[in-house]
């Protein structure tokens, strides 16, 4: 193996080291999802980071399914899974899944118990928990924790027969009570559960856990670096000792690395708020805009590049810290930015009717499809005597420094005309219903400069679409806690229009900059011929 390769982090120092010192041939990484939900933002930086790496040092990265709880887990799931990381443009050597390795598991945990290392509890759940001491004290050790080796194999063989219920009893590896690690303390590695599996059925109705299960797996496979988040550092010396002390595992002995988890200032990257804001009908589904999911955002319009060009600006870090969503949002608006079209999109409109300009003529003005790109295609707009401009680009009453249109004031319309607003037309409630404005036919000659430039539609042309924005889905200062999502969910967290886009919309696929607004794409999942929905993916520019 080639041991000139530059590390470029503290993960890859580590793999130099490791090559040199035990002789590695072949680097082996693997990304282990648990299939009960669907790819988030976090997932994105972890899988980077395992097939990136194993890429540098020209090894390989197993997906491996890590599907040792079947009451949250399913195919859809899976499914999900790797349709994420193929859209991030990754490829997994092997897939595997945990259960293949239940026989083997199952051995491995007899060989503990063969050895004196492993006992049958009985114990229920709190009790287990009350008696494992805190940090400054030594736990109790369990009155069962003392059985013989043949009366733990008879009790174990018992639990995976099925003749005891959920709880009832669990198998317990036998550590060290006093051990300043409370993960050390005589901890649970299979407990029962009469569950149906998603692929082995009924088979099985003792389930290993995630700490006994995961080194077991990652030896088995081959895997040289198990590459984890930080919240596992603490389990790192309970997944050596599984290692150390399972002797049925082939010769190789994976070395646990964790690095800082992905944590985006005011986003919650939680699997069980999402299942709760999911099951709940607080949002539509795991691809809902408004989730950190991939599934979001991919809907949205974010590009797989984008996303892995967030993962490395973030760097990879041995503490936790916060990012700013505005660096993810940097990645996509800057890619956009060179590739996306140019379209006119009036999201909020007010009607104007120009009063000087004849009822029965239309003129075609060309308008590039990209100004960023040289020699960019163009497309016809169409003018006419009846617009539509953006609510926002109107005030009644201006500030100082607006510089749209105001009553007897001017803008230019981007592409063709200055134009005066002469007169405000309101409803019976108070509201503008439209407003008459005329061409400035000899502005130059009378020195008319106006300040600002907005975007407009001509009404008969125009095409009726909704538009949405997507905001946090808490209230500002709330966090997430069970339970309690009804007085903390932002009711104002999706913002809908019913909107107007030019003709040349409606061709388009993939992502659009609707200009002065944002960059948009078509929501495929409502989309349909005669109702058409955009959805924005980001701003112009950043919000901070």
């Amino acid at each position: 193996m080639d041991t000139n390769i530059t590390p470029s982090n503290f993960i890859e120092q580590a793999i130099v080291e490791d090559i040199k010192t035990k002789g590695l041939k072949k680097i082996v990484t693997r990304f282990p999802p648990e299939p009960n939900g669907y790819t988030h933002i976090g997932h994105a930086k972890a899988i980077c980071i395992d097939f990136l790496t194993a890429e540098k040092f020209h090894g390989y990265t197993n997906l491996r399914m890590d599907d040792t709880n079947p009451s949250k887990e399913s195919e859809v799931y899976v499914k999900a899974l790797m349709n994420d990381i193929k859209w991030l443009g990754f490829k997994w050597k092997h897939l595997y899944y945990a259960s293949d390795y239940y026989e083997f598991i199952y051995q491995c945990a007899i060989d503990l118990i063969k050895q004196g290392k492993a006992f049958v509890c009985d114990l229920a759940a709190d009790q287990v928990s009350n008696m494992r001491g805190t940090l400054t004290e030594p736990g109790q050790e369990s009155p069962y924790r003392n059985r013989s080796i043949e009366e733990n194999l008879k009790l174990f063989e018992e639990m995976r027969a099925g003749k005891f219920a959920d709880g009832e009893k669990t198998l317990r590896a036998k550590i060290d009570m006093s051990h300043p690690n409370i993960n050390m303390r005589d901890p649970v590695i299979y407990r029962i559960m009469h569950v149906r599996h998603f692929r082995q059925g009924d088979k099985w109705c003792i389930y290993p856990m995630y700490d006994f299960a995961h080194p077991l797996s990652d030896a088995y496979e081959g895997v040289t670096h198990s590459l984890c988040s930080l919240e596992f550092e603490d389990h790192r010396i309970l997944y050596n000792w599984v290692i150390d002390n399972c002797r049925i595992l082939p010769g190789v002995k994976p070395r646990q690395i964790e690095f800082a988890r992905l944590n985006i200032d005011g986003t919650v990257i939680s699997k069980r708020y999402f299942h709760e804001l999911v099951d709940g009908g607080y949002v539509d589904g795991w691809d809902d805009p408004r989730l950190p999911t991939l599934a979001s955002f991919r809907r949205k319009g974010y590009t797989p590049t984008s996303i892995r060009e967030f993962c490395t600006r973030i760097g990879v870090a041995k503490s936790n810290s916060v990012v700013q969503p505005h660096i993810l949002e940097a990645c996509i608006r800057e890619e956009l930015n060179k590739n996306a079209v140019r379209a006119v999109a009036v999201i909020d409109p007010i009607k104007v009717n120009i009063t000087n300009y004849p009822a029965n003529k239309t003129e075609k003005i060309k308008v590039s499809n990209n100004p960023t790109i040289n020699n960019s295609k163009k497309h016809d707009m169409i003018f006419s005597n009846e617009l539509y401009i953006e609510r926002e680009d109107f005030m009644a009453e201006p500030s100082p420094k607006f510089f749209r249109l105001t009553p007897n004031g001017y803008v230019r319309l981007m592409g063709a005309y200055i134009i005066k607003c002469d007169e405000v037309i309101y409803d019976e409630n108070g509201n503008i219903d439209h407003l008459n404005c005329s061409i400035v036919y000899d502005a130059k000659e009378q020195g008319i400069k106006p300040k600002g430039t907005i975007h407009w539609l001509s009404r008969p042309h125009a095409i009726k679409v909704t538009t949405r924005k997507f905001f946090n889905l808490l209230k500002e200062g709330e966090v997430f806690e069970s339970g309690m999502l009804d007085k903390i969910i932002n009711p104002n967290s999706m913002v809908e229009h019913t909107s107007f886009v030019e003709p040349f919309v409606l061709k388009q696929k993939g992502n659009m900059q609707f200009v002065r607004m944002g960059y948009y794409i078509e929501d495929s999942k409502l989309s349909k011929k005669t109702d058409r929905y955009y959805i924005e993916t980001v701003s112009l520019k950043d919000s901070k």
